[in-house]
C-alpha cells in the first residue's frame, strides 16, 4: 500500500458526562496511506467527528497513539498541536471559515502567514492556489461577493497554499446545493489524482462513495473499512 500517512493504534475518546462515561472513540485502529481518498462516514453522534478532531490534531485522545507522518501526536501540548496543523494538514469546513473583512488572496494567505512564510513568497503561492481553483481573477473580490461554490473552492485554495501532506474535509458539500456538490468533489478527486491524500468527513452515504476508500463509525468503532464497491453493495 505504500508509506503510512495516518496511523491510529487503539484509540479512545472518553468524556465524563455526570455519572456517566461516554466513548465518543472506543477503541479505533486504522491506518491511512499516502495518496488515498478515504470517506469517514457515520450518522451524528457516531464519533466521527470526535475522530475527525484527533485526526486533525485539533483534539488528542484519552488513550492510544496518533501518528502523523510518522510523529507521535497523541499526547502533544496545544501549541505543538498548532504547529503540526500548520505544517502538515489542510482544512475545508462546511462553513467555508473565510474571514469577511479579507479579500480572497488575503484569506488564501493566512495559513502561510502564521507559518512564517515572507510577504512575496506568500502572495504568489496564494495566487497560484487561488489559479488552481480557477479563481485567480476575483482575487480582490471579498468572500460576500461569491457563490456558495466559489467561497467552497477558496477555502480549498487556503487549505492546498501551504502544501499540506493531508487535505482534511468536514461535510466539504453539507451547505452546497447539488449541482455545486457536484463540482466540488469532482475537485477534490481532481487533487487525489495529482498525488493529495484527503480525508473526507460525511454522514451522506451518497458522498461517503466518491471516494475510494470508505470508513464507517458506529457507536465510536470501525464497522466497515474497505474499497467503495464493497461499500456501495451493502448500503
Amino acid at each position: 500500500m505504500g508509506e503510512a500517512l495516518i496511523e491510529l493504534k487503539d484509540i479512545y475518546k472518553i468524556y465524563q458526562m455526570g455519572d456517566e462515561e461516554v466513548r465518543a472513540n472506543d477503541g479505533i485502529t486504522l491506518t491511512i496511506y499516502k495518496g488515498e481518498f478515504v470517506a469517514i462516514v457515520g450518522k451524528s453522534g457516531s464519533g466521527k467527528s470526535t475522530l475527525m478532531n484527533i485526526i486533525g490534531a485539533l483534539d488528542v485522545p484519552t488513550d492510544g497513539s496518533y501518528y502523523l507522518g510518522g510523529e507521535d501526536v497523541s499526547d502533544m501540548s496545544d501549541d505543538q498541536l498548532a504547529a503540526i496543523r500548520n505544517r502538515m494538514i489542510g482544512f475545508i469546513f462546511q462553513q467555508y471559515n473565510l474571514l469577511p473583512k479579507l479579500n480572497l488572496l488575503e484569506n488564501v494567505e493566512l495559513p502561510l502567514l502564521y507559518a512564517g512564510v515572507g510577504r512575496e513568497e506568500r502572495q504568489e503561492r496564494a495566487m497560484k492556489s487561488l489559479e488552481r481553483v480557477g479563481l485567480k481573477e476575483k482575487w480582490r473580490n471579498m468572500p460576500n461577493q461569491l457563490s456558495g461554490g466559489q467561497q467552497q473552492r477558496v477555502s480549498i485554495a487556503r487549505a492546498l497554499a501551504g502544501d499540506p501532506s493531508l487535505i482534511l474535509a468536514d461535510e466539504p458539500t453539507g451547505a452546497l446545493d447539488s449541482r455545486t456538490s457536484r463540482e466540488v468533489l469532482d475537485f477534490l478527486k481532481q487533487l487525489n489524482q495529482e498525488g493529495n491524500t484527503i480525508v473526507m468527513i460525511t454522514h451522506d452515504n451518497s458522498i461517503a462513495v466518491e471516494a475510494k476508500r470508505v470508513v464507517r463509525i458506529y457507536d465510536g468503532k470501525i464497522n466497515f473499512d474497505g474499497e467503495v464497491e464493497d461499500y456501495a453493495a451493502i448500503i
